[in-house]
Formats: C-alpha cells, structure tokens, sequence
C-alpha cells in the first residue's frame, strides 16, 4: 500500500510539475499536449523530485526518531492529489503506540520539520537561482505569496525587488515554495500536528490546549485575507471540527514529569522562528 501510494503521488507530482513548464498552464492545455508527445513528462520532474524529497525527509525524520524511541508506526504513506497545482496533499505516518514522555514526544515532532527544512534550504537556493524576474504586473493568473525566507533568499541571488518586480519560479523554486508551506503548516501548534507535539512537551497539556484553540481561529481568520479564496480555511475548520471531537487535549504521555531541557528548549525555539519565516498569510491569489 505505501508503495502503490507513494507511486500515485509521483506520477500525479510529475504532471502538476508541468504546470510550471508549459507554455500553455491549463490542465486540459497540458493533457492534449502529452497525448501527442508524452515525453514532456520529463519536464516534470524536477519539481516531482524535489517535492517528493523533501516529503520523504519530514517523514523520515518522524519515522526515524520512532525507531529510535521503540516507537510503533507505520511507513509513510503519500497522499495523491491528481490534477491539481501541487499533485499532492502530502504524508504522514501512523503512531501505533503512546510516547514514552515528553523528551520522546519532542523529538519525534520537531524531527520531521528539521530534516525537511535542511532539503528545503539547497531546493530553494537552486530553484530561485535559475528562476528569472520580470517587470511588476507584467504577468495575470494566479500568484504565490512569498514567505520571508523566500523573499530574502531571491534579494540574495537574484537581487529581487518584490515592490517593482515579479518572479517566473524555476520548479525546483516551487517545489521548495511548497515545502515552506508543509513545513510551517505542521509547526503550528494545534493539537497532534507536530507544532501541537511540541507545544505540549515544552509548556505541558493544558496551555497546548489553548494554544491549539487560539491558533485554529487565528488561522481561520487570517484565511479571509485572501478573499474570496481564504486558502487555509478548509485546513482550519477541519482542524477545528476534529480538535473539537477531542476538546484540543493533545493524547498524553506515559511520563508527563519529564522536562524537556534547554537544550530542546533552543530547538523548540528555533521551531518557531522557521515557522515565522516559512508562512505566508495569502499563499495563493488571482491576478
């Protein structure tokens, strides 16, 4: 099952992939050409690759720090989302058995947004380094917003001015575009995303609750900025109808008592601050 998963992401990766090459971006635009030259698959890989890589990472990172804790979970498992601008809606993998306290519980969350982060970092400085710029206004359909890392990555390399100009992403740039986007999604610190994991085993159980409970509503309302395509309001109201069946309390350890120490402390915090340079508050919008 994994395997057949993971084999439906790339091939469904690879064809969004192409909406970043193509001249013609439309869906049914991309369909008829590969019906008459299917080797412009090939055009997408590079953004399949890099995405599926950096997913494999953040799972990894989870599934390793599992191992290491005699953990119980189950291999990643891909998510594919045929025709659509990423191909995906990402992975996960399945905890079969409680955590041990709190220090295991931390390292399992923040292993997954760390080693997806460091694939993140080199997609990123490749893709923006062979993206090109272009005149503000200069293009119409839809637009990405840049989270601060982006934006400070392209003034780096390609001396972007976001206020006068506009940015063609190389896929490989889009790839790592949507790992920030995974990335900061997961560090939020709502209930069992791997934010909540954290969240719990630095300040504890109940402040993770009202953290979770003031963060699924801060999310849903920034989602209205991007009216009238709140992006992230279906992620939050799902957020909130299953943080809602559970009342936000984050499922507890064996071992509550067990501090986490500074230096996971430092970690925690080095979380929060990749969170702030990864979100972007409108990811997509029309133009």
């Amino acid at each position: 099952m994994p395997s057949a998963l993971f084999a439906a992401t790339f091939a469904s990766t690879t064809f969004a992939g192409l909406t970043y090459t193509s001249a013609d971006a439309s869906f049914l635009g991309i369909m008829e050409e590969a019906t008459t030259r299917p080797s412009i698959f090939l055009l997408g890989l590079p953004f399949s690759v890099t995405l599926l890589g950096i997913l494999l990472a953040h799972e990894m990172g989870h599934f390793l720090a599992c191992r290491y804790y005699g953990i119980r979970c189950t291999p990643p498992y891909f998510i594919p989302f045929p025709v659509s601008i990423a191909g995906t809606l990402g992975a996960f993998i399945r905890i079969k058995s409680p955590f041990p306290d709190r220090r295991a519980l931390f390292d399992v969350g923040i292993a997954g947004p760390i080693a997806g982060f460091v694939f993140v970092l080199p997609a990123l400085a490749v893709g923006i380094s062979h993206s090109r710029l272009i005149p503000r206004g200069s293009f119409a359909g839809y637009s990405f917003g840049e989270p601060l890392l982006f934006q400070w990555m392209g003034k780096l390399l390609l001396g972007y001015a976001p206020a006068t100009q506009d940015m063609i992403a190389h896929p490989i740039a889009m790839a790592g575009w949507f790992g920030l986007l995974v990335t900061c999604l997961n560090l939020l610190p709502i209930w069992q995303l791997d934010g909540g994991h954290i969240a719990y085993s630095a300040v504890g159980r109940e402040c993770q609750k009202r953290l979770s409970v003031y963060a699924t509503v801060g999310l849903i309302l920034v989602s209205f900025l991007g009216w009238p395509f709140p992006s992230y309001l279906l992620f939050g109201a799902l957020l909130l109808v299953l943080g809602w069946r559970f009342r936000f309390y984050h499922p507890p350890t064996l071992s509550d008592e067990i501090g986490i120490g500074p230096g996971r402390t430092l970690l925690g915090i080095a979380a929060l601050l990749i969170l702030l340079l990864s979100f972007t508050p409108v990811p997509i919008s029309f133009v």
